[in-house]
């Protein structure tokens, strides 16, 4: 399920801002590994993690309804069942961004997020497109 590469690099170039639903402060998990290379490369990381006070540090939200910041990005680290309501939520913050991590696919959540406007990329790692797409300055 190969994203378009034109669109994944404009996504990661445009960006500024990512909630990160499902970060985690484990340093075995790629919920730590991906946001704390993307803040390493300069986003501003949003965590959204209920177990979490502060993760990367920075504070972090139980809930993506809570979060009171613009966000361009809404990262997803958790199971494709919750994908739907984040969805929602996503469009609802005003991201414009619905990116499902490598691994999680909902059509459903698609389906809600683009009928709000949202672009969707699923199935995909933000940290190795960000490598290949950006880091890498390939302008293939």
């Amino acid at each position: 399920m190969r994203q378009d590469d034109d669109k994944l690099r404009r996504l990661l170039q445009e960006a500024t801002c990512i909630a990160v639903v499902g970060a985690s402060d484990d340093e075995d998990k790629a919920a730590h590994d991906v946001p704390a290379y993307l803040q390493e490369r300069g986003y501003r990381i949003i965590p959204v993690n209920p177990g979490s006070s502060e993760i990367l540090g920075e504070p972090a939200f139980d809930d993506l309804s809570e979060v009171d910041q613009s966000v361009d990005v809404v990262e997803v680290f958790r199971p494709a069942e919750e994908a739907p309501a984040l969805a929602r939520k996503a469009a609802a913050l005003g991201a414009s961004v619905l990116w499902l991590q490598e691994g999680i696919v909902s059509e459903e959540a698609q389906r809600i997020a683009e009928e709000a406007g949202l672009e969707v990329v699923m199935d995909e790692c933000m940290m190795k497109n960000h490598r290949r797409l950006v880091a890498s300055g390939s302008s293939s």
